[in-house]
């Protein structure tokens, strides 16, 4: 196989997975029904890309301030949805919660699983 067909195949390939969003750890049905049951659901982007449109009743936490912002989660037993532009994100800040001891942490993904 040629060094260029790889190539293409290659960025078909990621052009596909930014397109469509990394799935995260919870489905759709099952993120939302957390957030009807109590959970905290999070945006990890950046403040103006919340600013230009979020789900409802989120929380915006960027993945870049919540080491520091932990404390604004609550308890670190309540469940907490994660979400993101394209998954990359709230994978990070998933791994980011349950490192700082949070047991119910649920990564949807990108926002266009919701």
């Amino acid at each position: 196989m040629s060094p260029k067909l790889i190539f293409l195949a290659v960025a078909v390939l990621a052009a596909a997975y930014f397109m469509f969003g990394k799935k995260g750890d919870v489905s759709s049905a099952g993120a939302r029904e957390l957030v009807q049951k109590g959970a905290r659901l999070v945006d990890v982007r950046t403040r103006s890309e919340f600013t230009e449109g979020h789900l409802p009743g989120a929380l915006n936490l960027p993945v870049q301030d919540l080491e520091r912002r932990l404390s604004e989660l609550g308890a670190k037993d309540q469940p907490v949805v994660l979400y993101c532009r394209s998954g990359q994100r709230s994978a990070r800040a998933a791994r980011i919660l349950k490192a700082a001891g949070f047991t119910a942490v649920h990564d949807l993904g990108s926002i266009s699983n919701w």
